[in-house]
């Protein structure tokens, strides 16, 4: 596995993190026969109450490296809500896990934080082919 995260506090570090979590969180494995994708964000949330919460907390780390981004508190607060909204959800058995697949509250995440790197650091976009 040649892929290194970067630990810096710059911005094109912290984007490729929380590119990396959102992937494994979100897009880690493709449902046979199908073009589903899903994460770890959906197989944790199926261990009843533990798994919520462990879901709940990868999520708001999303959150928390935003707020080291320096984003403004309307957005880490919509962030969080999107990261409560979906533990909410996970909460109502087989059917929280069922919706655990559609609502991806980290991909939203991640598309917060894009939009305010594009717009405050633009050296940090990559073009993707």
């Amino acid at each position: 596995m040649g892929y290194e995260l970067p630990m810096g506090t710059d911005p094109v570090s912290v984007r490729r993190r929380v590119e990396a979590m959102e992937r494994v969180l979100e897009r880690s494995f493709t449902l046979p026969g199908t073009n589903q994708q899903f994460g770890l964000d959906a197989l944790v949330g199926l261990v009843p109450v533990a798994g919520d919460v462990i879901s709940a907390a990868m999520g708001l780390y999303l959150v928390w490296e935003a707020r080291n981004l320096g984003m403004p508190k309307w957005q880490l607060a919509r962030m969080t809500a999107n990261v409560g909204f979906d533990s909410l959800l996970g909460v109502v058995p087989l059917a929280g896990d069922l919706l655990d697949f559609f609502y991806r509250s980290n991909s939203r995440n991640l598309k917060i934080i894009r939009k305010h790197l594009d717009k405050h650091h633009p050296e940090t976009r990559v073009i993707d082919v």
